[in-house]
């Protein structure tokens, strides 16, 4: 059996959220993003409940120039952790997502992104990823969740914090 490694990259971040990860928990889930992430769009395609869930299955697509993504949810550990795996034609990306409580309830969301290029193209898309990048998404996502716990709304782009 042949074995070809193509590229991967890890990063990692940590986020300060305004709730204890009983609150934030269940606010990771594609159903449920449309509370609060603008221009969030998924379908789903496998649930029992309709939200997430272990085992349960959606899609998006991130825009025109890219393929569809389906994502998997891998690992379902209320209120505590959750794994999701996306993937196309040319990449692999695992979020694995950690919540730990801390004083005065709230908690750290650590964030780890695991990205495997499958092919060619996949090694293209994985080379030309920067940590920074990664770290300004998180940081977003960590604005726009704790605008949302404190304003009961979602954080809208043209607004400023």
């Amino acid at each position: 059996m042949k074995t070809e490694n193509t590229l991967r990259k890890r990063f990692y971040q940590t986020q300060n959220l305004k709730a204890p990860p009983e609150k934030i928990f269940p606010l990771l889930c594609p159903v449920r993003e449309y509370e609060w992430v603008e221009r969030w769009e998924c379908k789903m395609v496998y649930t029992n409940s309709g939200f997430a869930e272990d085992n349960c299955i959606f899609t998006t697509k991130p825009n025109n120039e890219e393929p569809e993504d389906i994502w998997a949810v891998s690992k379902y550990k209320p209120p505590l952790e959750i794994q999701f795996v996306r993937t196309n034609g040319f990449r692999v990306i695992r979020y694995n997502i950690s919540l730990k409580p801390n004083s005065g309830g709230t908690c750290f969301a650590e964030w780890e992104q695991i990205i495997t290029g499958l092919n060619t193209e996949g090694n293209s898309y994985v080379e030309k990823l920067v940590e920074d990048d990664f770290k300004k998404m998180v940081e977003s996502l960590e604005n726009m969740l704790n605008y949302y716990l404190e304003k009961g709304k979602m954080l809208k782009f043209d607004l400023e914090i």
